[in-house]
């Protein structure tokens, strides 16, 4: 009986044990959707505002110091060439607080390359950005929005979450600074992304002038990666993400 009452003793320890030191699960990889997130259905005023760098870096700086005044911190989707051209920059823009998204290393439609062509795409990119600023990238915007489905799984497999936007500024039409905050101020909502480019002609004019109006509707702008579920959702046919009921 002494027996018994010791080894019931030593597997309640070790179990005891077991619990205390057991390793938090990973959270679950990227689901093969047949949609990026266009927008996030949120219960909150969050939204987010993007800039795409490919070509240019002439107003780059300025858009950081903008967004400083703001307190704003927000996504970068960058091109592996910009990258090559700024590094200087694209480290600026991760220690001022911001984060950056792949777009691509050559800025193909990626809807149109195979499995192989899409992954050597993502990862040399990846790579790029890693060793440039030392942020690990997990957002992927593809070129001119163009997607297919095997693009959609290949970037899941690769652990990336496809992005697009349900709000286009349209700035680099260069139709003035008024256009654009009528496009943006207009159609945003709570759970937007909101496309802009780093180097539009009128951004830098137009840019406070909608970081203004969001702050008087107590809309609160966040990087995506703040915007975003990453488990427990769906993507809905428009491409709005929902978390389920297992939040």
């Amino acid at each position: 009986m002494r027996r018994f009452a010791l080894l019931l003793f030593a597997l309640a320890a070790v179990a005891g044990c077991s619990a205390r030191t057991a390793v938090p699960a990973a959270p679950k990889a990227p689901v093969a959707s047949k949609t990026p997130i266009y927008s996030v259905a949120r219960d909150d005023n969050k939204i987010a505002i993007s800039f795409d760098a490919a070509w240019g870096s002439e107003y780059t700086r300025k858009i950081m110091d903008i967004l400083d005044e703001y307190k704003i911190k927000t996504t970068f989707f960058v091109v592996k060439f910009w990258m090559e051209d700024n590094p200087e920059l694209a480290r600026e823009i991760i220690n001022r607080g911001h984060e950056i998204g792949n777009h691509s290393a050559t800025h193909p439609e990626m809807g149109n390359l195979s499995a192989a062509e899409i992954e050597k795409e993502i990862m040399t990119t990846h790579k790029t950005i890693k060793d440039v600023t030392g942020f690990e990238a997990k957002l992927f915007r593809p070129p001119f929005g163009h997607y297919s489905q095997s693009m959609l799984s290949t970037i899941a497999g690769l652990g990336y979450y496809a992005i697009q936007w349900d709000v286009d500024s349209l700035d680099w039409k260069e139709r003035g600074a008024e256009d654009i905050v009528l496009r943006v101020t207009e159609k945003s909502r709570p759970g937007s992304i909101i496309l802009f480019h780093n180097n539009a002609k009128y951004i830098t004019a137009a840019l406070p002038r909608i970081l203004q109006y969001f702050s008087e509707r107590n809309l609160a702008v966040v990087p995506i990666s703040q915007l975003i579920f990453y488990d427990n959702y769906i993507i809905d046919h428009e491409g709005r993400q929902h978390q389920t009921k297992g939040r």
